[in-house]
This record gives C-alpha cells, sequence and structure tokens, in this order.
C-alpha cells in the first residue's frame, strides 16, 4: 500500500449531498463528486489487511484493496483496470449498491470504515470522463449463438460475458427501452438514466444485439426461441408484487409501489403514460406501507410530486443506530438505514402493521393500523399486537412495498419448461443451469429480490456455465 497508516491520519469522507430546497426541485442525482485528493486520502485508508473481509462483504469479490491503493497512489488508469476485472458495471453498483463490503472492512471493527462504494463511483466516472472505457469487440466468433432475455443487471452481465467469449448474444426485453428495473424501478435521483444509455452503446459497439418489445412465449414462440438459439440465459427479474389481504384491499388509490415507480420513471423521461389508471401523488396525502429501498424510492418521489403530506409504515420496531452486540462485525450490521429522502420530508412510523383500509365513495381515505412487536413463536416470526388502541391515518394514495414473490409466470416459462422453488424463484443447481438442457437463470429470478451486486455476480456465474455448455471447457471468470 502506498500509505499504510493512512487510515490514522484521516478520517472518513463521503460525497455530499446537494441541498434539500435544491434537490427535491428536480430528479438529477442526489450526490456531489469528492475533490481528487480527497479520495486519494480515502484510498490510503485502506489498511491492506492480511485478510481483507471487505472481499467477504462483496459478492463479486472486487479487488477492493487494490483499487484503493491504486487511487492512493493517483494510477486511476490502472484502479479501472482492477475494478472491470470482477465488475462489469461499476457506474452502477457505485451509485446502488448498499456496499456490504463496507461493514465488513476490518477498520469497522472500532472505526469508520473505509469509503469504498464513494471510491468505487469515483474511479468508473473519471475513466469515463477521461476517455479510457472503451467497446472491446471479441477478436474471434464461435458461430454459437445465445438469448438473454431480460435487460437487467443480470442479464446484462451474461451478455456481455458471453459476447467476450465470442458468442453472438441477442437480448431481449419486453419494455419499450433497456434496463430492466435499472431503468422504470429505480428514481433518477438515485441514477440517472444517461448513466444506462451510455453503458448500452458500448455494449451495442461490442456486438450485442438488443431487441425491445419482445415478449417471449408471446410475441417470439419459445420454440422459435429454442430454434434460433444455441443456449438461453433467463434474466427475467422477480417483479410479482407481494400484497396484503385485509379488508378495503379493493379500494381505488391503493397500488403496489412498483407500478407507481413504472408510471413515475416515465413521467420523469418524458413518456406518454398509458396504463390505467394513471397514479399520482401531486396534492394528495400518501401512505407508504414498507420501509426497504422501493419504500424510500417512493418517498423520495412522492416528495418531489408535491405530495400533500406523506407517512413511511415499517411493521417492524426501529432499529438501533448503532450495531447491538447480538450483531457483531463483520455481519451486515441491523442498525437504521436513513436514505436521503428521509431527509426531504415526510416521517416514518415503525412498528405498525396495517389492518385494513376505510373509503368512501370507492376510493380510499384512509389506513387502519394497530402497533404490534415482532416475537418468535415455535420457531415461527408473529407480529403481536401491543395494544388494544386503533391508528387511523389519512391517506387518499396507498403505496405498497412490502417486497416480491418471485419471477412473475409467463408463456416462457411455462413452456421450457421452468420449475419453481419454495420461494416462487426458478429453480437452478449450483451452475445456474435450469432443469431444461441448455437454459440457465440469474438473478432476482433466482435469488429473489436482491442486491444489485448479487444479479451481476449471478448474470457472470450464469454465463460461465453457459460457455463452458456451447465449448465443452471453462473459460471466462
Amino acid at each position: 500500500m502506498s500509505a499504510r497508516t493512512g487510515f490514522l491520519e484521516h478520517t472518513r469522507h463521503t460525497a455530499q449531498k446537494r441541498p434539500v430546497a435544491e434537490r427535491i426541485a428536480d430528479y438529477r442525482e442526489v450526490y456531489l463528486p469528492l475533490p481528487v485528493q480527497m479520495l486519494r486520502e480515502q484510498g490510503s485508508r485502506c489498511m491492506d489487511c492480511g485478510v481483507a473481509f471487505c472481499h467477504q462483504g462483496c459478492p463479486l469479490g472486487n479487488l477492493i484493496p487494490e483499487w484503493n491503493d491504486l487511487v492512493a497512489r493517483d494510477d486511476w488508469k490502472g484502479a479501472v483496470e482492477r475494478l472491470h476485472a470482477t465488475n462489469n458495471f461499476p457506474e452502477f453498483t457505485g451509485r446502488l449498491c448498499p456496499a456490504p463490503c463496507e461493514p465488513a472492512c476490518v477498520l469497522a471493527i472500532n472505526d469508520d470504515p473505509v469509503a469504498i462504494k464513494q471510491i468505487e463511483q469515483s474511479i468508473i466516472d473519471r475513466a469515463f470522463e477521461e476517455g479510457w472505457i472503451r467497446a472491446e469487440p471479441p477478436a474471434h466468433r464461435t458461430g454459437r449463438r445465445v438469448a438473454v432475455v431480460g435487460s437487467g443487471p443480470a442479464g446484462l452481465a451474461a451478455a456481455q460475458q458471453l459476447n467476450r467469449a465470442g458468442h453472438r448474444v441477442t437480448v431481449f426485453e419486453r419494455s419499450d427501452r433497456l434496463g430492466g428495473l435499472l431503468r422504470y424501478g429505480i428514481p433518477d435521483f438515485k441514477m440517472e438514466k444517461w448513466v444506462i444509455d451510455r453503458r448500452i452503446d458500448l455494449l451495442e459497439a461490442e456486438g450485442i444485439t438488443f431487441e425491445t418489445g419482445y415478449e417471449i412465449g408471446v410475441d417470439v414462440s419459445t420454440a422459435q426461441l429454442r430454434e434460433r438459439f444455441d443456449a438461453v440465459v433467463l434474466g427475467v427479474g422477480a417483479d410479482r408484487p407481494r400484497d396484503t389481504a385485509v379488508p378495503g384491499r379493493q379500494l381505488r388509490g391503493i397500488h403496489f409501489a412498483m407500478d407507481y415507480l413504472v408510471q413515475q420513471n416515465r413521467r420523469v423521461a418524458g413518456e406518454r403514460i398509458s396504463a390505467e389508471p394513471e397514479i399520482s401523488a401531486r396534492g394528495r396525502k400518501v401512505i407508504i406501507i414498507g420501509g426497504g429501498d422501493t419504500g424510500a424510492d417512493c418517498l423520495g418521489n412522492v416528495i418531489r410530486e408535491q405530495c400533500s403530506e406523506v407517512q413511511q409504515l415499517y411493521i417492524y420496531a426501529q432499529p438501533p443506530d448503532v450495531r447491538p452486540d447480538e450483531n457483531p462485525w463483520p455481519q451486515w450490521p441491523l442498525i437504521l438505514r436513513t436514505y436521503p429522502a428521509h431527509d426531504e420530508g415526510g416521517s416514518r412510523e415503525f412498528g405498525l402493521m396495517v389492518t385494513g383500509f376505510e373509503g368512501d365513495g370507492g376510493d380510499v381515505r384512509s389506513v387502519r393500523a394497530v402497533r404490534v412487536e415482532a416475537r418468535r413463536e415455535r420457531g415461527t416470526r408473529a407480529f403481536v399486537p401491543v395494544s388494544n388502541d386503533m391508528v387511523h391515518l389519512d391517506a387518499d394514495l396507498v403505496l405498497i412495498a412490502i417486497g416480491y414473490d418471485g419471477a412473475t409466470r409467463s408463456a416462457l416459462l411455462d413452456e421450457l419448461p421452468i420449475t419453481f422453488d419454495r420461494g416462487g424463484n426458478i429453480a437452478v443447481d449450483a451452475a445456474f443451469a435450469c432443469g431444461t438442457p441448455g437454459v440457465f437463470a440469474a438473478g432476482d429470478a433466482v435469488r429473489g429480490a436482491s442486491l444489485i451486486v448479487w444479479a451481476i455476480a449471478d448474470g457472470r456465474a450464469a454465463a460461465r456455465s453457459c460457455d463452458a455448455y456451447l465449448t465443452g471447457t471453462v473459460r471466462l471468470p
């Protein structure tokens, strides 16, 4: 390492946010870049650990100490080469990943961890600015053809890896634009869409073909797909939303969070909204049910739409601000997560379980809830009321963001055929192969809704197995 004592000399610094009043008036990204000298200092905080637990925290196995050291030495070109060695899309992960590598950092035992995510994004952003990132088409083609279904991070990672192996790759996307949930699920204030377009342009220049507006099994039959291609990789995501079966669920004004986010992303992009009903938060009292990333994405959007008020409901008790003793390093810390949207307005309520909705004239007007605590009873988690008092919250728009129940069933999955595990996800073996020869699956469709780093890692692993199936040998990393 360039400076083994940097962690003693420098404190942790991450990017500042744009002022709240400024950022809620637009949909541009929230965070500002750090100065180069400060980034070098942050890279120098890496301790050159004998056992780098950040590797354990990162599903991609990113070479974190190596590129930290290269940044500290001001070798940014070397840093992006090491970054791309394991991660196809660091400009996505640097913006969207919750950075499980950071709480696993050895420095986090008794200090603030290295600002790994900040350094990662800064490396790739500078590399693009300097013109170091160029299309790299393969030198030779194998003559084999692979179909990738889905253009989210798992599908794109698999496509790039298989293209690098020399296969002809076609990516099919049922939406009219590419990116999957990166485009229509992630708000622009977390990642502006030109970031996706820039990478798609590179993938096209490397020889990957993209087909939008095609739903396999409907617009193109599964039989035609198998006839045209030697192998198939499924990256169809896990977009079947989890519902709540409580009285009043049928009232107008109650929607799944992703239905709202897709419409809102289309609005921000200037696209026409054809879905019925159109969902807008402008001037409305909003209740968001669910406390994860999707709920926070909804929160940031309804604030920018100028809702009249908003509350976010969590069924769990408020987590602690610091690690509890029973949750030691290097485990993922079970602490309170505060997103930039929580600085922008609204309120959070913890320990509330929704028991019903009340309406007027068929429209939702309030949410009924009870205060609960989570308990383990006979090995099963249960939420037990702690009070008989019912809580009533005014609402004329309710967004349900309580998770997903696996991949959406489709003609494609029925016709291949595909089997599913108990969680509703596509069942695969250790090589990400489905029961049908030559068919592989990766990402949320296999794992359930998870982190972008897992999607990319799974896409790379599925591509490795697919390439081995086509060529008889393991060639991809």
